[in-house]
């Protein structure tokens, strides 16, 4: 059984993809690959001598029918690099992954219409919100958003998806032994069970060491046709990603920011060398070239009767959230009158709460 043995050359921490598909592209089999010699591996070129010393010694070692077992009983899928069903974006990238495993439904994420969206793990409220309103333009479609999974702007782009009813696929940078960050265990759980798939290349005990977040962005870059970037400093994970996606020859998105916000200098630099810019989900349509069906629409929010009060308050909303102080001011309202109309509105669901005092129009 072949799968196996990628699975054994997987579970062997010290090595990388590269290196077991340099080995399986020469011996065109992969059991053959992973039972070679070390003469064998000498005539291998471009191969390193202490690369394939290391991995003779590491070999030795490993249990392959326990390490196939081990991914079997903690319901891990997988999916190696001769599989038929290996996404064929992926599979175009420079240095793929010599295994997927994932857990959720892939086969129901459609991999013809991936759009993968990364941003800053710090992303203000306006970013947030931006990313929430483009991907909302998108609902009811079949478009598979494709992110980290970490804090800020992945996790954004995975919850908007689901409330949007669109499947998404959450790339992780370690293996499933370990939930990263802990506060996204329920949006992992989402995912897993009918909103798409949470995938990784790593064996199930490999921890999410600093430096396989870099590695883990080539996938989420390489699974998609285009990449939208939401917020990102200029020494940040979101712009790795974008010179991945520009490497891997696909589309460069990005939404603007406040001018003010550091975390906007990377987009502003994106933007200037030929990244297309997006305000509204039909500049993604555009610049993919995508034409896409909706389905069955979701039932529109249609505001309740709004009092005088109440107008005045939202109109003072549309553009952006406010302070009750700021409130008072624009609505010449007294204290009590305000706080009142805010509590009918939001029993209305008509706005909300956010950042302390503040209020906003959902």
């Amino acid at each position: 059984m072949k799968n196996k043995y990628w699975i054994a050359f997987s579970s062997i921490e010290q090595i990388d993809s590269s290196f077991i598909l340099k080995l399986y592209e020469y011996f065109g089999n992969i059991e053959t690959a992973f039972n070679t010699t070390a003469d064998a591996l000498k005539n291998i070129e471009g191969l390193s001598v202490k690369k394939a010393e290391n991995f003779l010694r590491l070999r030795d070692k490993v249990d392959i029918d326990r390490t196939f077992t081990e991914v079997e009983t903690r319901g891990i899928n997988f999916i190696t690099y001769e599989s038929d069903n290996y996404p064929k974006m992926l599979k175009q990238i420079s240095n793929p992954p010599a295994v997927l495993y994932y857990k959720g439904k892939l086969s129901e994420c459609n991999l013809e219409r991936t759009l993968a969206v990364v941003g800053s793990r710090k992303a203000s409220s306006y970013g947030r919100e931006d990313l929430r309103k483009i991907i909302s333009g998108l609902n009811n479609t079949d478009i598979c958003i494709v992110s980290g999974l970490a804090a800020g702007i992945d996790t954004v782009a995975h919850t908007s998806a689901i409330e949007n009813n669109l499947k998404t696929i959450g790339v992780i940078a370690s293996g499933f032994d370990y939930t990263y960050p802990a506060s996204n265990k329920t949006l992992y759980q989402n995912i897993e069970n009918g909103y798409g798939a949470v995938l990784t290349e790593y064996y199930p005990t490999f921890e999410p060491v600093k430096f396989r977040f870099p590695q883990r962005n080539r996938i989420v870059s390489g699974l998609s046709y285009g990449t939208l970037v939401t917020e990102a400093s200029l020494k940040s994970g979101a712009l790795i990603t974008a010179n991945l996606t520009l490497e891997q020859g696909r589309e460069l998105m990005c939404v603007p920011g406040m001018i003010s916000n550091p975390n906007t200098q990377g987009i502003y630099k994106l933007l200037k060398n030929g990244a297309t810019l997006v305000t509204e989900s039909e500049d993604i349509l555009n610049a993919l070239n995508w034409e896409i069906k909706k389905g069955q629409t979701s039932e529109q929010l249609v505001l309740p009767m709004l009092t005088c009060e109440e107008e005045v308050i939202y109109k003072n909303l549309e553009v952006e959230d406010r302070g009750i102080d700021e409130l008072l001011g624009l609505t010449k309202m007294k204290l009590d009158d305000l706080l009142m109309n805010l509590t009918t509105m939001e029993l209305k669901g008509i706005i909300k709460q956010c950042d302390g005092d503040r209020y906003k129009k959902v």
